[in-house]
This record gives C-alpha cells, sequence and structure tokens, in this order.
C-alpha cells in the first residue's frame, strides 16, 4: 500500500479545505491524511455561520469586496480578495454538485441571511446554523466515494527535507510510524484557537500545520492578526459553544445584566466589526460585568427553528434562549496569519502548498469579514489542486527519518499565550510572553512545538507597535499611516525573544 502511494499528492488536514483540495484533484491520485475518521474532528464542522458569495440580485463581486477591504482594515491583498471573492457564485454551485443542500425558500432560491459588517445578505446557509456539518458531510460522503483518493488516518509530526524541498511525510499512526514518500505536501490543518484557553476551536487546532511549515523552514505571515468572536457561550464546556454572528443579523442584541445595550453608541451596532464587538464586550467583563445575549424580543420562540444548533448548545448548559439572557465572552476563534501563501496556495518551501485557515492568502487582513473563511477555504483548495495537477511526481528521497516525535501538548504554552496574547495586548505583556515562552521552544517535545507558534505570534505583535483589526496594543492605540503586512520566520522569533527586544523582523 505505502509502496503504491509513493509520489503521490499528500494533503494534511480533512477539514473543508483539505477536503475541496482532494476531490478538486480527482482523478489524479492523492493521499489525505485525516486525525480521525471524515467528518469527526476540526474545526469545519462546528462553522455555524455559513458561506458569503454574492450571488443576490443587490449583491455583486464589488460590493463583496468592498465590505471585505473595509473589514480587512487597510491590510488586505485586494488582488487575492478579489481573485477569491469573485468565485463565490461557482463555489456554490460546485458545493452543490459535490452534495451539499444549501437552505432555500418555497420558491427554491438561496436563504441569504446576514451577518456582521456586510452590506448586504449574501450568507448562504446550510441546516440553519449547520453550514460546516453539512459541508463537511457531503464532502466527506463524495471523498470516501472517490476512487482516487486513499485516506491514512494519523498526526503529522514532521515534513521530511532533502536539499531545502518536501521529500515526504513522517506520519503516527494506530501501527505506528509511517513515511508518505512525496514532493507535493499540502497543510490544511486549521487554526491557533486551543493556544487559547477560551476558544471555538477544537483542542488539536493549535497551530500544527504553522509549526511544520516553520521547522520546515516556511515564511509565515501576520500571525499576530487572532479573530476573538464576541459571542461564545459563557459556560465550562471546551471548546467553548459558539453563538452565530447572524442570530445578531437577526436582530438579538448585546447587554449587561441590568439590559443596557453596550453598543447602542458604537457605529453599526450589534453588527459593527467582530474586533469592535469583542473589544466591547472584554471591556465589560473586565470590569466585572457580565454581558448577554438578548435575542428574547428578535426571536423568541422562532430561536430553536432558525439556529438549532446554537439552542441546543444553549439546553445544555440550562439556558433557554426563548426566554433567558444567554452569557456570552469572546473566545479565540479564527487565525487571519498563517502560512505565507501566493496565488496559487504555494509556500517558500518548494513542495509545500497550504490552504484553509493555516495558510495566510491576504484575504482577511487585520480582521476577517464574516463567513469568508468557507468560501476561501473551497475557493483556494481548488486553486491548490489545479497548481499540483498534472505536476511530475519526480523521485523523492527520503532521509532515514529520526525517532518520532510525540504527540505535542499545548497546555504550558496556552496558559502564557492566553494571558499575554489577548483581546488586548501592550508591550509588557508580549516581552513575558516571549520570555516564558522560550525554554519551551527550545526545549524538548511534547511543548515545545505549540511553544514556537505562540512564540512567533507574540514576536510579531511586538514588533507591530500599532492597533489595526483584531490586533489591538493599549501601549500603541492609533493605527499606523501604512499598513504593511508582517513576515517571520522561526529563527527570526527565537533571535526576537532571545534579545528579548522588538526584532528587526522584515515587513513588506
Amino acid at each position: 500500500m505505502t509502496r503504491a502511494m509513493d509520489g503521490q499528492p499528500v494533503i494534511i488536514g480533512a477539514g473543508i479545505a483539505g477536503l475541496a483540495a482532494a476531490l478538486f484533484l480527482a482523478p489524479e491520485p492523492v493521499v489525505l491524511v485525516t486525525r480521525a475518521p471524515l467528518g469527526a474532528d476540526g474545526s469545519s464542522p462546528l462553522a455555524q455561520g455559513g458561506i458569503a458569495a454574492s450571488v443576490g440580485l443587490d449583491d455583486d463581486d464589488a460590493l463583496h469586496l468592498a465590505d471585505t477591504l473595509a473589514a480587512g482594515d487597510g491590510l488586505c491583498d485586494a488582488e487575492a480578495a478579489r481573485r477569491i471573492l469573485s468565485a463565490g457564485p461557482e463555489a456554490i454551485a460546485a458545493l452543490e454538485r459535490l452534495g451539499v443542500r444549501f437552505d432555500r425558500d418555497a420558491a427554491g432560491g438561496l436563504l441569504l441571511g446576514l451577518e456582521a459588517a456586510h452590506s448586504r445578505r449574501r450568507i448562504v446557509h446550510a441546516d440553519g446554523d449547520g453550514t460546516g456539518r453539512e459541508l463537511v458531510r457531503a464532502l466527506s460522503e463524495a471523498a470516501r466515494a472517490c476512487p482516487s483518493i486513499t485516506l491514512v488516518e494519523g498526526e503529522a509530526r514532521r515534513i521530511l527535507m532533502r536539499e531545502g524541498e518536501v521529500c515526504g511525510l513522517l506520519v503516527a499512526t494506530a501501527e505506528g510510524a509511517r513515511v508518505l514518500t512525496t514532493r507535493r505536501l499540502v497543510l490544511a490543518t486549521g487554526g491557533v484557537g486551543a493556544l487559547y484557553e477560551h476558544t471555538t476551536n477544537p483542542v488539536a487546532s493549535w497551530g500544527v500545520g504553522i509549526a511544520l511549515a516553520a521547522e520546515a523552514g516556511a515564511e509565515l505571515a501576520d500571525l499576530e492578526f487572532v479573530q476573538f468572536h464576541p459571542t461564545a457561550l459563557a459556560t465550562p464546556a471546551r471548546p467553548l459553544p459558539l453563538i452565530s454572528e447572524a442570530v445578531r443579523g437577526e436582530g438579538a442584541l448585546i447587554v449587561d445584566g441590568s439590559g443596557r445595550r453596550i453598543l447602542e453608541h458604537v457605529p453599526g451596532q450589534e453588527l459593527a466589526p467582530r474586533d469592535v464587538v469583542a473589544r466591547a464586550v472584554w471591556r465589560e467583563l473586565t470590569a466585572g460585568r457580565e454581558v448577554f445575549l438578548d435575542a428574547r424580543a428578535s426571536l423568541g420562540a422562532r430561536f430553536a427553528t432558525r439556529f438549532p444548533q446554537v439552542a441546543a448548545g444553549c439546553r445544555a448548559a440550562g439556558i433557554d434562549p426563548a426566554t433567558d439572557l444567554v452569557p456570552i465572552r469572546p473566545a479565540a476563534h479564527y487565525h487571519m496569519g498563517g502560512i505565507a501563501v501566493d496565488a496559487h496556495g504555494r509556500s517558500t518551501v518548494p513542495g509545500l502548498w497550504a490552504a484553509g485557515e493555516c495558510a495566510a492568502t491576504g484575504l482577511h487582513g487585520a480582521n476577517r469579514l464574516a463567513s469568508n473563511s468557507l468560501l476561501e477555504a473551497v475557493v483556494c483548495g481548488r486553486d491548490v489542486a489545479n497548481d499540483i495537477a498534472g505536476r511530475p511526481a519526480g523521485r523523492a528521497i527520503v532521509p532515514a527519518p529520526s525517532a518520532l516525535p510525540p504527540a505535542a501538548d499545548a497546555a504550558p504554552a496556552r496558559a502564557i499565550v492566553s494571558r499575554l496574547i489577548g483581546v488586548t495586548r501592550d508591550a509588557e505583556g508580549l516581552t513575558a510572553a516571549l520570555q516564558r515562552l522560550l525554554p519551551l521552544a527550545e526545549g524538548a517535545p511534547p511543548a515545545a512545538a505549540p511553544a514556537r507558534v505562540g512564540l512567533m505570534m507574540a514576536a510579531s505583535a511586538l514588533a507591530r507597535t500599532e492597533s489595526r483589526g483584531a490586533h489591538a496594543r493599549t501601549d500603541f492605540p492609533d493605527t499606523a499611516s501604512v499598513a504593511r503586512r508582517s513576515r517571520i520566520t522561526l529563527p527570526a522569533a527565537l533571535a526576537a525573544a532571545r534579545r528579548v527586544r522588538v526584532p528587526d523582523l522584515a515587513f513588506a
């Protein structure tokens, strides 16, 4: 089996980006590495919002682009955004051809929802607030039925390199270590939310793709930009249940315990950009006041029908959103930064591509516009597949790997990142983060890899001496006149931490 797969493209991650890449590669043979059975793991099944696409009669690509650029706070790559967003209508059609069942009205038209910072109703949903689950269901079924896709259940532990190029992947499986020989490797491994105590991401989403790419020498971009969703259900559960932005799109309000609207005088109010709403909620919480989502008047008894997944999470916590105030808090939700890639998804390492949340395409800028991420996963998964398809496999000579690294443990880094690289940051806290993460990052597994991701995030955040989008510096509250995307490598971050001062990072 292993010899038969030699030289085939290998995709790590079976969320929407990974599944899309594998399916769009058909009929070319491909190996899909997944941590768990298809559909049973990752952030994709948890996605409630939907897919943003300009399919409405009152909408077009230009309007969608304008909203995306505004939310990105000057840091979007406009050309990348234009390319990805313009593919929205075709992406919806392609997903339907793959078996996705989107919500439609009685006349057969797509039901379109409204989310924060969108100027039009353009959010395409499936099963109400179960869009991610439905996409993963349909794409997983299509992948199982696709004869060109070979599934390998296991955990990627190391990218194998030879003369500066990818030549294989070391995977931990139930049967032990396994080497997959390839010169075409795709990372589709999700985000970094599990580096935070309060997150909507699953426990395995601590930035494994970033760690693997950084160790292989790849350049990373915009790591300082972490989006905190303002309305996670405040419970002891981990991950925190998400309360979709679409709930506010249907009129729900954010209030304190006395019923006062905390966003009443903020432009956009409850539908202001996520970073604005998250900081407003965070200020109330740090002042010792509880914050709630109030959907009693706007949705009431319709809540469970319109948002069945959110309603189920509330019921599990003993809350009825039709009649009760719902306690909320910000939670790490999405990473705008990641592996620096070009328009084809190629990283700076020959033979290494990235798609989905672990990739930094430039679409999201400093602050992701709601529901653009699922669109990006589908479109960029397709773009990576198109770039890889037909490339000669070449001959990969795999060096003898060292012992299989143990599974990573994010807990030591999580305590540091949660406290010091959160909703708001300052130089003192970021310097402390570098100091505390460095011995972990330079130490032995299992703590080293997650600590390295946190270290690169802290170094990038310390170097950005401004507040922009999701990156809020209390010691630099103003936005710089010139917007620059950040770039960093693992050696640069380690050097920065050893110096414990603002490093000489490259900006472009």
